[in-house]
């Protein structure tokens, strides 16, 4: 089987690894070829705190996966996220020394790494760049620049700034496990891939990724992200209320959760009792599910809240950057009962569930489709695009070498309507390649 078809996507979070193999198919659809699940221990709320456990698990998850699709895996996709992580807006120009000369892609390039010489806070890296909209010699709302004439070129960034520290150490755990790390994708860029229309971030749209240990935001509003953040809670917050709150333990609190949770209290009769085995010989606990979902009710409403200051803060308020398409829930947290009504409620926001499986082939195994791997699917789809640029950038070599000779008005041309697709690659890729040149010389 041809390996370049392949990708592997990696999701490190805070409960589970997840190690997913795929292809696209005739029809372009992703086919799922393996998947292989361990529980996470040694990352506590996106961050890696202990290396050795971390390592184990991710063997753990890539050695099922491999089972699952005979396939070897060498190169791996990974999702970073985590508490760390914070984004900001920034503008920035740049003056040309020719307005005769039409833009080209080495402007854009010029002012992204000017962008990237921001002074940061000690220990801080720009993890992304992403233009939002460029403005030349004062002419604003410019999508595309490449092509036209000026002699000011300025954008609107938002930038993506993450721990140094806590990216190596994803990038050691994953050397570590015998894997190269092909690229970094920042986790609600991966999962709003996976579940998101491209009608919908044209619309506006708040993807909300409910995490074991994290939640992430993502905003997208006419097609390009606006806002990124993450909120230090997820399910495993609900969790540890359970356990408190009903004196149990953490194992069937979680179980409790799964199994007769609900974020909406008045849904439960007070009559409706569940009984929980005693430790060791113990009386059984009773608890009340009225008790049990006032409790998860809390929390849920203090997350939710979180992330509805992120969504104003964006600016969901005024009347142009309204988001039309409302909320998307994902991740293994939004299959909690009633959640959507509850989101609906507080944000007064039209809400759905979203499931990874548009861009999945038909007969895709029911599993795969659920909410719980939704960032795992986005980042396969993401090293899978990596792999079709690499591939475009070769042949538009081996083009451009082949006609060299040619006039230099065609080659200026190819660069306008080719070149674009290279600059979207960037930023991470050098961070890739950054983390990459570290391991290697820290070994």
């Amino acid at each position: 089987m041809d390996k370049h078809n392949i990708s592997v996507g990696l999701d490190i979070g805070t409960t589970k690894i997840v190690a997913m193999i795929g292809r696209k198919n005739e029809y372009g659809k992703l086919e799922i070829l393996g998947v292989g699940k361990s529980k996470s221990l040694g990352v506590h709320r996106g961050v890696v705190n202990n290396i050795t456990q971390t390592i184990q698990s991710i063997q753990q998850a890539v050695q099922e996966a491999e089972a699952a699709a005979s396939e070897k895996i060498e190169d791996v996709t990974v999702g970073i996220a985590g508490q760390h992580i914070r984004s900001l807006q920034h503008s920035d120009y740049i003056t040309r020394a020719n307005s005769e000369w039409v833009i080209d892609e080495n402007d854009i390039d010029r002012l992204i790494n000017q962008v990237h010489k921001l002074v940061m806070l000690p220990g801080e890296e720009i993890i992304h760049v992403l233009p939002q909209e460029f403005k030349v010699d004062g002419q604003a709302e410019i999508k595309e620049p490449v092509g036209m004439y000026g002699g000011r070129l300025e954008a609107n960034f938002h930038v993506v700034v993450g721990q140094v520290s806590s990216i190596r150490n994803i990038g050691r755990c994953v050397k570590s496990a015998g894997l190269e790390l092909e690229g970094i994708t920042l986790e609600p860029l991966a999962s709003a891939n996976a579940v998101l229309s491209q009608e919908e971030k044209e619309a506006g749209v708040a993807l909300i990724d409910i995490g074991g240990g994290t939640t992430d935001l993502a905003v997208f509003k006419d097609g390009i992200i606006r806002h990124t953040a993450v909120i230090p809670f997820g399910g495993n917050v609900i969790t540890e209320d359970i356990k408190e709150g009903c004196s149990i333990i953490e194992k069937q609190a979680e179980l409790l959760k799964i199994k007769f949770g609900s974020a909406w209290p008045g849904e439960n009769k007070d009559n409706e009792i569940v009984s929980i085995p005693g430790l060791r010989g113990r009386e059984p606990k009773e608890i009340t599910l009225k008790n049990l979902s006032k409790i998860i009710h809390a929390r849920v409403v203090e997350i939710i809240e979180q992330v509805y200051v992120e969504i104003k803060n964006y600016g969901h308020e005024e009347q142009k950057k309204k988001l039309i398409a409302g909320i998307v829930l994902t991740g293994g947290g939004s299959q909690l009962k009633h959640l959507k009504q509850l989101v609906e409620y507080i944000t007064g926001m039209d809400t759905r569930i979203g499931y990874p499986n548009e861009h999945l082939a038909g007969d895709s195994d029911e599993d795969i489709a659920s909410p719980l791997y939704a960032t795992a699917v986005g980042l396969v789809m993401d090293g899978l695009k990596r792999q079709e640029r690499k591939k475009a950038e070769e042949v538009e070599e081996a083009l451009h070498n082949a006609a060299d000779e040619q006039q230099s008005e065609e080659n200026e041309q190819d660069e306008v309507v080719e070149e674009p697709k290279k600059e979207r690659r960037s930023f991470l890729d050098k961070l890739t390649e950054r983390v990459k040149e570290f391991l290697d010389n820290a070994e």
